[in-house]
């Protein structure tokens, strides 16, 4: 069984990567023709469509009574997706950061992560505080339409060649069949990813709560990853900052409301002890990187390599802890 879930391991991998490459195609083909900017509909079609396995995972861990892993992955792919998905995103493509995103997006996405953190206090999800955390999202949701609507005297774009010019023609009918053809093939593939890894971790005697921190929480941010990678080499990076605020904001307003809304319950204070602040962090040193610098801002590689030293030096904390807590059981 070791060398199924290992080798069902690779196939999935192969078969995330194909699927993202399509699914960044015909999302960008979809955005020119709705007339939408890269920006928003990485804030929106990109980010629910790649945050929905991390929904699946969570209402299966919610139904089966395991809230913590509900919440851990919801906390831990927020985590992976800024060190290590914009990490990686940014060693490969440079992003120029605009005013309005310094402005908006950027602290209504800190806003949000300071209200998960009074929710998560109590260490419980209440369904009042499930129903008010969707609700936080609708909300969420048209106001980053309405201020992507607005004029933009500063777009943002990456840096070098205007990636309009680079989105391949193709009639609206078959992009938007291969639009939602890859992002099904993106969810299973994930989810193979995510099963099988679960199960390698569990034969190695990794407690749920590292499994939904780390293991579940990286493979559920996958789609991400393949999809903003896919993007920033496509020279749509835009779309793959828009991808991580969108499904960053998603994860904390919908798959942490999950255990809330169907099962109401206790919540590990590892959660808000250890991991919250992690992800707190992570999120303001973001932040914090697109006001360092001369103007206009750029997140480059060096803003990748301290993303992903955070999230490398995060997951090795995790990992440690995970073997020591094996090694004395």
């Amino acid at each position: 069984m070791l060398l199924l879930a290992i080798a069902a391991l690779i196939v999935g991998l192969i078969a995330l990567m194909w699927s993202a490459d399509h699914f960044v195609n015909s999302a960008a083909v979809t955005a020119r023709h709705l007339g939408m900017s890269p920006m928003l509909i990485g804030l929106t079609i990109v980010a629910i469509g790649t945050s929905a396995p991390e929904i699946l995972v969570s209402l299966t861990a919610a139904l089966k009574g395991s809230g913590d892993l509900a919440v851990g992955n919801a906390l831990g792919s927020n985590i992976a997706n800024i060190g290590m998905v914009l990490g990686l995103t940014l060693l490969i493509a440079p992003i120029r950061v605009n005013k309005r995103l310094m402005g908006k997006e950027l602290p209504l996405l800190a806003a949000i992560t300071l209200v998960s953190g009074a929710i998560l206090y109590d260490n419980s999800i209440t369904f009042i505080e499930g129903v008010l955390m969707i609700a936080g999202l609708i909300a969420a949701m048209v106001l980053i339409n309405y201020w992507q609507k607005k004029p933009d005297d500063e777009p943002l774009t990456s840096i070098g060649e205007e990636s309009e010019d680079e989105i391949q023609e193709m009639p609206q009918t078959k992009a938007t069949l291969i639009l939602v053809g890859s992002l099904a093939l993106l969810l299973v593939s994930s989810n193979i990813l995510v099963e099988s890894a679960t199960y390698i971790a569990r034969y190695f005697g990794i407690s749920e709560l590292i499994i939904g921190l780390t293991i579940v929480a990286i493979g559920t941010s996958l789609p991400e990853l393949a999809a903003s990678v896919a993007s920033a080499l496509k020279g749509h990076p835009d779309m793959a900052l828009g991808n991580i605020i969108g499904s960053n904001m998603f994860n904390l307003l919908a798959v942490m409301a999950v255990p809330g809304l169907v099962a109401p319950g206790s919540i590990s204070p590892e959660a808000l002890i250890r991991d919250y602040p992690a992800m707190c962090a992570l999120t303001l040193l973001l932040m914090a990187l697109t006001l360092i610098g001369k103007k206009p801002r750029v997140l480059g590689r060096i803003s990748g390599l301290v993303l992903c030293s955070g999230y490398i030096a995060y997951a090795g904390y995790i990992a440690f802890g995970g073997m020591l807590i094996a090694t004395a059981s």
